[in-house]
């Protein structure tokens, strides 16, 4: 069997490709991901032997140059014309074809090369923010917010549709009508579907069900990654007391470029040690002091096992494998789905969510207060048993079935 995996964003949009495609893998498949080219990415699926095919333009510098929201219909005609391109010949003879639908013009363009070819499709969220659900509003798109005074869920999924088409319908459909493919009505629903999955533990992200929506659940994507931490953040480790970890994955922190400091000297006045992971950000040392250090590409897995809490952004990714670590967490949400993960670890009891992106050392303190309470790591251990590590044989396994 010969699988075309396709997805478009940061870390987190491709991690869990990579995840599914070991599993695919182990179980015979022949599987390439079509992904950004960046380096991350391309050391990433390397590293697992999983073939790249580079579509688009750098994540990483598209994330970091912050256009503005006029720009978004012209990229996303760039960015469906250049998926049919590249998408099109990687995707000729395999058998089924699974497309990430966090960016939605990316995975249009990808959902329309397999209708185009006549291959079956798989539609995966990997949070379900942008799934339609009458018990929470849409997540607004730059320029076109959503009027504060209407409490009626429905009326609002239904202006973000027409959002959503006003922003990305005309590239859609003009790039469709290139390869002799007929308009679509909607670009939400053609992406989403009537049967999406959702990549995602039901312990920390259950979904209560949407009428007309058939959502197939199958745990989170996780890779195992048995890499050995690097010899000198090793030696930082088991040199004191566990540290908290401070990093902001792939968010270039534009709203919030004190962060760095700001979280350096909340977690200095706990009287712990710190680990400031770099990232997109480039966060670094703010002195020269011993009891920090600067950490670049790391096993999570392995690390969030050692360190006393987790101070981070609200990816999905890091949320999940902080969660499975049963390390407490404080998440300072930037943007899009990472408020309702902070809210997620909140309810769970596992860390605090920090009001707003951007941190003062008084409010951060205030959150380290919650996630260093020995009940919060009572807690988060508790449910650290109850997160499943299987999601990416589930869906392996539903793709063969379905091939």
């Amino acid at each position: 069997m010969r699988v075309l995996l396709s997805t478009y964003g940061s870390r987190g949009d491709v991690e869990p490709m990579v995840g599914l495609a070991v599993r695919l893998r182990e179980l015979g498949a022949e599987v390439r991901v079509c992904a950004p080219p960046d380096d991350d990415f391309a050391r990433l699926l390397a590293g697992v032997g999983v073939p790249l095919v580079p579509v688009g333009p750098s994540a990483r510098a598209l994330t970091k140059a912050a256009l503005p929201a006029s720009s978004l219909p012209q990229r996303a005609a760039q960015l469906i014309a250049g998926h049919l391109e590249v998408v099109t010949p990687a995707a000729e003879g395999c058998d089924v074809l699974v497309a990430a639908a966090g960016l939605l013009p990316a995975a249009a363009g990808a959902l329309s090369v397999a209708e185009k070819l006549g291959i079956p499709a798989v539609s995966v969220a990997f949070q379900q923010v942008t799934l339609p659900s009458p018990r929470r509003r849409p997540l607004e798109y730059p320029g076109r917010p959503l009027p504060a005074e209407e409490t009626d869920n429905q009326v609002l999924w239904d202006l973000d549709a027409r959002n959503i088409d006003a922003l990305f319908g005309e590239a859609l459909n003009a790039n469709r009508a290139s390869v002799g493919l007929p308009p679509v009505a909607g670009v939400r629903d053609y992406v989403i579907g009537g049967r999406p999955w959702l990549a995602t533990d039901p312990v920390l992200d259950p979904w209560l069900g949407t009428p007309g929506l058939d959502v197939v659940q199958t745990g989170a994507w996780i890779r195992l990654d048995e890499r050995p931490l690097p010899d000198d953040l090793s030696a930082f480790l088991e040199a004191g007391e566990p540290p908290v970890y401070v990093g902001f994955g792939s968010m270039p922190l534009h709203e919030s470029r004190d962060a760095g400091r700001v979280a350096v000297e909340a977690v200095r006045a706990h009287g712990r040690r710190v680990l400031v992971a770099r990232g997109w950000a480039d966060l670094d040392l703010i002195d020269d002091r011993g009891d920090c250090f600067a950490v670049g590409e790391a096993n999570h897995q392995a690390l969030f096992r050692r360190v006393a809490a987790v101070v981070h952004h609200g990816g999905a990714g890091t949320t999940t494998t902080a969660a499975r670590a049963g390390t407490p967490q404080v998440v300072v949400p930037q943007l899009a789905d990472q408020p309702y993960w902070a809210g997620r670890v909140a309810d769970l009891g596992i860390g605090a969510a920090h009001d707003g992106p951007t941190p003062t050392v008084d409010s951060l303190s205030a959150a380290l207060d919650t996630a260093l309470a020995p009940e919060t790591g009572v807690r988060a251990k508790a449910v650290a048993d109850t997160v499943r590590g299987d999601g990416a044989w589930v869906a392996a396994k539903l793709l063969l079935d379905r091939a």
